[in-house]
């Protein structure tokens, strides 16, 4: 089952056959949502809110490996669609949710991209405040944006966002936080102009101590608790004893660390070199806050937590 947040206390559910569901935790409700027109395997997905009803807008759904199709741009895709709150036809009165695939990012249609080692999506955001979301793809694929009305592919850039995985904005700060792509820590950067590579304005130390013997099991993820909060989680896989040659399986533990952690902005007064405060200049700074870290163990890999949202 993969879950993708969709805003507002609600979660779209997508099962192996590709049947969705939408739960709202606010209301207490679960509805029944169209078909993904083709299962994702290992998807990322961008929810992009509508600006006229609360109640709307779009999720768009994207395998993380694409691989590569024939053919040219424009084409639609199943590796590529987007689950969108509308009016069905101009004079239905009533908005549902619909199913729509999309073309797939220019590089998929590539001849160079071989279906062996596909490229992947190393991190994605939404930008311009809705209009454009933003992927970044590892290798010499660069970064591609997507024009969230026309469903159109444009401005590639031969550079990468600073992040790994998905990265979200703070009004409040007015900047866009992730997981940095050198050490997958806490970071921010400002990415109103994309016109050449974003530069990572704000980076912090990794927010919990560990074991060394834990060794990493999956990719960290971070959650937008919204006003600068976040909880970054990281997986762990402890091995369990050695009894005599061989490994005890019994006694192997999947470790899943939840840490709440907050950013905030200061204000810095620098005086001048006579020590006139009256003209020092204000210089605007972030720290990031660590709150209480949890750990969840688990006995092998039915109960392991894989998705936090």
């Amino acid at each position: 089952m993969h879950c993708f947040p969709a805003g507002d206390r609600r979660v779209i559910c997508a099962d192996q056959s590709g049947s969705c569901y939408l739960v709202d935790a606010k209301m207490r409700h679960v509805v029944t949502m169209p078909h993904l027109h083709k299962p994702k395997s290992l998807p990322l997905s961008l929810f992009v809110p509508s600006t006229d009803d609360h109640n709307g807008g779009s999720l768009f759904v994207m395998d993380s490996a694409l691989e590569p199709e024939a053919g040219g741009n424009g084409q639609l895709s199943h590796q590529f669609e987007a689950l969108v709150y509308r009016k069905q036809t101009p004079i239905y009165p009533f908005k549902s949710w619909d199913s729509q695939p999309l073309p797939p990012p220019p590089f998929v249609c590539d001849p160079k991209y071989s279906i062996h080692n596909p490229p992947k999506i190393r991190s994605y955001a939404v930008v311009s405040g809705g209009s454009h979301i933003c992927i970044s793809v590892e290798g010499a694929a660069g970064s591609y944006f997507l024009d969230t009305e026309s469903y159109t592919w444009s401005h590639e850039r031969s550079w990468t966002l600073p992040f790994h995985g998905k990265v979200e904005y703070v009004p409040e700060l007015k900047l866009w936080f992730g997981l940095s792509a050198k050490d997958q820590t806490l970071a921010a950067a400002d990415l109103s102009d994309m016109d050449s590579q974003p530069q990572l304005v704000g980076t912090w130390r990794k927010e919990v101590n560990l074991p060394e013997e834990w060794r990493v099991s999956q990719d960290p993820q971070l959650v937008n608790l919204g006003s600068g909060r976040f909880c970054i989680t990281r997986f762990f896989f402890h091995a369990g004893t050695l009894n005599g040659d061989r490994r005890d399986e019994q006694s192997d533990r999947y470790c899943v660390v939840l840490t709440g952690v907050e950013v905030t902005l200061s204000r810095v007064h620098h005086t001048n070199a006579n020590g006139d405060r009256s003209s020092s200049e204000e210089k605007v700074d972030f720290q990031m806050i660590t709150h209480k870290s949890r750990r969840h163990t688990s006995n092998g890999t039915d109960d392991a937590i894989r998705t936090v949202f």
